[in-house]
């Protein structure tokens, strides 16, 4: 009789032991407490894969694995692995700020944009390869791409060398993005580089002088750069040169 439960009052001691027993169950779910899946939790899960194992860990299976359920609970949400792919570059895109347009530092304002996207892709290794695969297509890609278009034609920039400055600048940081995940592990931060920047430097001392004149005269300056240097050149030429003005 004591382990009758009374009217009102709490579960009986043998209630509360299988509730308890219930807790070490194997394969057991609290689906109570568990969280319902949608498209925001599964673009967590991936960008938390890519940023500490590589977009080449990215699967479908392995961002259901990390939500603790079935490949087949995405697919409601993220029809495949290409969609969850543009869901990631539109929510990077996202992430960056686009000011207004202001003539005077027009080149200044197409960096800033540039760098802010080339951070967000580095943040997550490999994962610009997406973006290279194809033209920008989402809301905040073109959202970007409208406010550097905005940023050129204001400060006097035809529309066609305008408009192809941007593809240049999307198709550089793009590249650029993934060449530096080729070179580094992020889950290890070791060096892939089959040479560093010595060892390139001491073949070029290697090559003959006379078939290599230029190189060996300028080994310092071919294999210089520190940081995002080369990256500053690279959009500042690009830029500087519809500044002085633009073919066709």
């Amino acid at each position: 009789m004591a382990n009758k439960r009374a009217p009102g009052h709490a579960e009986t001691r043998d209630e509360w032991a299988a509730k308890i027993a219930a807790l070490s169950e194997p394969g057991r779910t609290e689906r109570q407490g568990k969280a319902p899946i949608t498209v925001g939790r599964i673009m967590e899960a991936a960008f938390g894969l890519v940023e500490t194992e590589g977009f080449d860990a990215l699967t479908m299976r392995r961002v259901a694995a990390a939500l603790q359920t079935g490949p087949a609970s995405l697919y409601a949400h993220v029809r495949n692995k290409a969609e969850l792919d543009e869901l990631l570059i539109s929510e990077l895109c996202g992430r960056v700020p686009v000011p207004e347009p202001d003539p005077a530092r027009a080149t200044e304002q197409m960096l800033e944009i540039c760098r802010s996207l080339r951070d967000e892709y580095l943040r997550y290794p490999g994962i610009s390869r997406v973006a290279l695969a194809s033209a920008p297509n989402s809301l905040e890609a073109l959202r970007l791409s409208e406010g550097m278009l905005t940023i050129l034609l204001a400060a006097g920039v035809p529309p066609r060398p305008a408009a192809w400055a941007i593809d240049a600048a999307f198709l550089y940081v793009s590249a650029y993005c993934f060449e530096v995940s080729l070179r580094y592990r992020p889950d290890s931060g070791a060096d892939q580089r089959v040479l560093d920047r010595e060892a390139v430097a001491e073949r070029y001392r290697m090559l003959p002088r006379d078939t290599f004149p230029s190189t060996v005269a300028h080994i310092e300056e071919l294999t210089s750069g520190e940081g995002h240097e080369r990256f500053e050149f690279t959009l500042t030429t690009l830029l500087g040169g519809l500044a002085r003005g633009p073919i066709g």
